[in-house]
């Protein structure tokens, strides 16, 4: 299976996810999420499902450090906020077959590597590392 998968580059954990699901037999796609040109069209359906305060990367430097609060935001805000500084994006996101993902968490992740546990792989190691 195809999978398209945006990811901050250099992060160890989005590194370690695609080699995961490389070695499940999928072809992994890696984009940035850093550098795609956001819109709300293109970025909401990945948070389909998804309370708002759980499409935000808790580790990002902006919510670690007080100034967004993702309990704060409503759905146009939080996608607004997402467009203005992608590392609030909660990751990885991933296309696949005509579903959109966000985060590796969720039972489409779990069919695509066979039911491995990948806990370790859903936060970042160290929340002050600059894989975030």
């Amino acid at each position: 299976m195809i999978i398209k998968f945006y990811e901050k580059p250099g992060c160890r954990n989005n590194t370690k996810q695609k080699l995961l699901l490389q070695s499940c037999g999928h072809e992994v796609i890696a984009c940035s999420i850093l550098s795609e040109a956001w819109t709300a069209e293109t970025l909401k359906p990945f948070f389909t499902g998804k309370s708002v305060s759980e499409w935000f990367n808790r580790a990002a430097p902006r919510i670690k450090s007080g100034e967004v609060n993702p309990d704060d935001y409503d759905e146009n805000a939080a996608i607004q906020a997402m467009i203005a500084d992608h590392l609030l994006i909660r990751r990885p996101l991933m296309e696949v077959d005509n579903s959109f993902i966000c985060g590796f968490d969720n039972e489409i992740v779990q069919s695509l590597i066979h039911h491995q546990d990948a806990s370790h792989l859903q936060t970042c190691p160290k929340l002050s590392d600059p894989c975030l």
